[in-house]
């Protein structure tokens, strides 16, 4: 199984950026998939995903900024990224798994598999 990310990049406080993740070797059609990211010194935090039915979850810090989207058929999550600001810089990682529950989303310890991640700045 494999996860690749994309989409990363440098932009200015205020810019937009779109990250996709493709995976490859399973399906994750009725399992979970999204993002988390991760700054210098900090631990991996919950950014968004998407549950079974298509629903999204969001961290409270990117709520209203950020859209997690899934396209079942292709097999690939997206993050549109929206009004960033320098606090969002980080690598952000995609992540799948099939047989998390929902209390479980939060963190990245109970997922299965990851993308290799790709780097986002923000600059002020």
């Amino acid at each position: 199984v494999q996860l690749q990310a994309s989409g990363g990049g440098q932009v200015q406080a205020g810019g937009s950026l779109r990250l996709s993740c493709a995976a490859s070797g399973r399906s994750f059609s009725n399992g979970v998939m999204g993002w988390f990211r991760q700054a210098p010194g900090k631990d991996r935090e919950f950014v968004a995903v998407t549950w079974r039915d298509g629903r999204g979850y969001y961290a409270d810090s990117v709520k209203g900024r950020f859209t997690v989207s899934r396209d079942k058929a292709k097999n690939m999550v997206y993050l549109q990224m929206n009004s960033l600001e320098p606090e969002d810089t980080a690598v952000y990682y995609c992540a799948a798994d099939s047989r998390i529950i929902l209390s479980s989303i939060w963190n990245w310890r109970n997922y299965d598999y990851w993308g290799q991640g790709t780097q986002v700045t923000v600059s002020s």
